[in-house]
């Protein structure tokens, strides 16, 4: 289980990981509409022929992948309750509508995410969910490491990355005057690409980092004045 703020690495450091392990990763996004069907597989009409399609959760479990459910805490509760036989002693996954009892293959581990900011009464796990589970709690790279991050991934040079990190910084401080989402090292580096790409670095951050942080007119006005200031300092 990772746990930790929007963009702050955790995706990247499933596929890290699977690429480390030269184990085949299956990702799937999870969302409200997402059902126990659309996990463990349905039945679909190909040719004239009803067929069975297995669901990412099954196929990750018949071959051994790892099974990586992003930002699970967006899904159904009953939805997950499938995931349970697969993660204790039995390591099975029974498949209803087939009858198959499916052992998970040498290899198969489930990864989940999710962003303890967006937690609320009706948008947690289950204790019988999280008790399943390791947790590893991520957060920001400190600044020197984000610095080298937001470089590499966009191209910029490092005083243009170290001048966005240091903006990023000060946004974040702005989280007590009601912004719900801080910038993430994602934001940084998809901002620092649009400098990458020849975009005026004061437009790239009103367009790329602050635009997408709020609709708030007076917390608009507070991160252009930080871009301001940042920019010309």
């Amino acid at each position: 289980m990772l746990k930790g703020p929007t963009g702050c690495g955790k995706t990247r450091f499933v596929e890290h990981v699977a690429w480390r392990l030269g184990r085949p990763l299956v990702t799937v996004s999870c969302h409200d509409d997402l059902s126990a069907s659309d996990l463990t597989g349905r039945y679909l009409i190909r040719g004239g022929e009803t067929v069975w399609q297995d669901g990412p959760l099954t196929l990750a479990a018949r071959i051994g992948a790892i099974c990586y459910l992003d930002e699970v805490v967006e899904a159904r509760q009953d939805t997950v309750v499938v995931i349970h036989p697969l993660t204790d002693h039995r390591r099975l996954l029974p498949v209803d509508k087939t009858g198959e009892l499916i052992e998970a293959a040498e290899g198969f581990q489930l990864v989940v995410s999710y962003n303890p900011g967006y937690q609320h009464v009706l948008k947690d796990l289950k204790p019988s969910t999280r008790q399943r589970f390791v947790a590893l709690e991520f957060d920001f790279p400190a600044e020197e490491r984000e610095i080298d991050i937001v470089q590499h991934e966009s191209g910029v040079d490092r005083a243009m990355a170290h001048t966005l990190v240091k903006l990023g910084g000060r946004i974040r401080n702005l989280r007590d005057r009601g912004l719900a989402e801080v910038p993430s090292t994602r934001l940084l580096v998809a901002t620092a690409r649009l400098v990458a790409s020849g975009i005026a670095p004061k437009t790239a951050c009103r367009v790329g980092l602050v635009a997408p942080l709020s609709d708030d007119a007076d917390l608009l006005a507070a991160m252009h004045d930080v871009v301001d200031l940042t920019l010309a300092g």
